[in-house]
């Protein structure tokens, strides 16, 4: 929105990214020092055909590369599945059109090819047979109040809508009522209200952030949020002062407004509880009204409670520890989990740490993923016992990094990717690439107020962790018995 004669971070110049699924026709060969694969050429469908949409040649590492190469070969055919195959003097390798790619790109060219194109993974959810052209436009943005997911795949029920300005007018709403002074009902899109109350409240004084702040930070990231949430229990910790009051945990729910989707959540000694459940707008909405800050979902979907998706480590540095020795901590568990042969996601905490986790096979127990993460932590700590540790006693820790697996555990939470934190410098719970570990980030860089542009230039980084499979459990076995 623009502010007559004021500058403010709603008015950037950025660029502006696309992402969809794409069939995978074949493969070019390496050039120079790169091994395995050039480039993954691209197709869509359309009235039965599969039509060239372009290649793919970066957003590779070695290791994806190897698991790629391996799952092409026993796919190679002679002919091409395209019905309009590029003619080019570079040796191309065709396979049946059945793997499904994952690709960020800036824009579609006249011929219909991709603009600087990016992997980003595999798509083990998608069907080849199904992919087709997507309409472009801006990130995908809420239409309605309901996102639902199955397995990975976000499914959308008139929730999604591509065009420009979906969400403008929410925003403007927020943004009204606020500089009334106002309470009022938000007539959300898709239909439906909720009331909202003392938006012109602060909850960062020292930056002058309101809860209307907040309020739209979380419409704007609300495409990214509700699929890291989706059928997951949430524990609200609720700071109706803003930052510096005195919060309180709500884990009981009862009363809501509708729209907001509550079940009861079966607890270890087998009682129930009711529990709001996130992966809608109405819910993330209703939850920042009560002032809750963050999103903090389990690890588990409230119908599997007993199984964990994922785990995570949590990097806690010590007062005075600089966060460039976080980020030392976090590729020392990325050269770890290499060794196994698994991947872990990296983010920002949104206040003083880092979080890295790594995705689980479907049915595993806590008590499994939980041992996983100790042989993890154990390992790096012994190896780097001057920065790192799994040290419980905050007075023997010194000044290292706590790497801390505790929290896999059935009901502990940690602030999910693009959440807003509590923090002093209103931080959000930013997912990062492993290149952005390895050149040094600046954790306060990421904001509510500055992540919007962030969604624009860099998309949703989360989406490679959702749709990621889980680590080899019994590698990791056999690994820690070995140490």
């Amino acid at each position: 929105m623009y502010h007559s004669g004021k500058r403010t971070p709603d008015w950037r110049k950025m660029k502006i990214l696309s992402e969809q699924e794409f069939v995978v026709a074949g493969w070019t060969e390496p050039k120079q020092t790169r091994m395995h694969l050039g480039a993954l050429v691209l197709g869509v469908h359309k009235d039965g055909d599969l039509l060239y949409a372009g290649r793919v040649g970066t957003g590779f590492d070695d290791r994806e590369l190897a698991k790629l190469i391996k799952l092409l070969k026993p796919l190679e055919t002679a002919a091409s599945p395209l019905s309009n195959a590029p003619r080019t003097n570079e040796k191309t390798h065709w396979v049946k059109p059945s793997l499904v790619a994952q690709v960020r790109f800036t824009e579609w060219t006249a011929d219909g090819s991709l603009r600087h194109p990016v992997y980003l993974g595999l798509r083990d959810d998608k069907k080849a047979a199904s992919v087709r052209r997507e309409v472009q436009g801006p990130p995908v943005e809420v239409h309605g109040s309901r996102f639902t997911v199955q397995g990975s795949q976000v499914q959308r029920s008139r929730t999604v809508n591509r065009e420009p300005g979906t969400l403008n007018p929410l925003i403007d709403q927020l943004r009204s009522l606020e500089d009334a002074r106002k309470d009022g009902l938000l007539n959300l899109p898709g239909g439906g209200s909720l009331k909202v109350t003392n938006l012109h409240k602060p909850f960062w004084p020292k930056l002058k952030l309101t809860k209307g702040d907040l309020f739209r930070y979380y419409v704007q990231a609300a495409p990214f949020v509700l699929p890291a949430v989706t059928d997951r229990p949430l524990v609200m910790k609720r700071f109706p002062n803003g930052v510096g009051g005195e919060p309180f945990y709500q884990h009981r729910v009862t009363a809501p407004p509708p729209g907001v989707r509550v079940e009861d959540v079966r607890e270890a000694d087998g009682s129930a509880r009711p529990q709001i459940i996130g992966g809608d707008l109405t819910t993330l909405l209703y939850m920042t009204q009560l002032a809750s800050i963050s999103q903090d979902p389990w690890f588990s979907r409230v119908g599997s409670p007993d199984t964990a998706d994922y785990v995570a480590l949590d990097l806690d540095p010590m007062p005075d520890v600089p966060f460039t020795q976080v980020l030392e901590v976090a590729r020392w568990i990325r050269d770890e989990l290499a060794t196994l042969g698994a991947s872990g996601f990296p983010k920002t905490s949104g206040a003083d740490g880092a979080h890295i986790y790594i995705p689980l096979p479907p049915g595993t127990p806590y008590e499994t993923g939980l041992l996983f993460c100790q042989i993890v932590a154990s390992v790096v700590s012994q190896k780097h016992p001057k920065q790192a540790t799994v040290e419980r006693s905050v007075k023997l820790r010194g000044r290292r990094v706590y790497v801390d697996y505790l929290q896999n555990i059935p009901g502990k939470t940690l602030a999910t990717a693009y959440s807003a934190r509590a923090s002093e410098y209103a931080g959000v719970s930013t997912p990062l690439t492993w290149q952005e570990i390895d050149e040094g980030v600046d954790r306060e860089a990421f904001t509510i107020v500055s992540m919007p542009g962030r969604f624009k230039a860099a998309g949703d980084l989360w989406a490679a962790f959702r749709s990621s499979k889980g680590v080899d459990l019994e590698r990791a076995t056999r690994y820690g018995k070995k140490r």
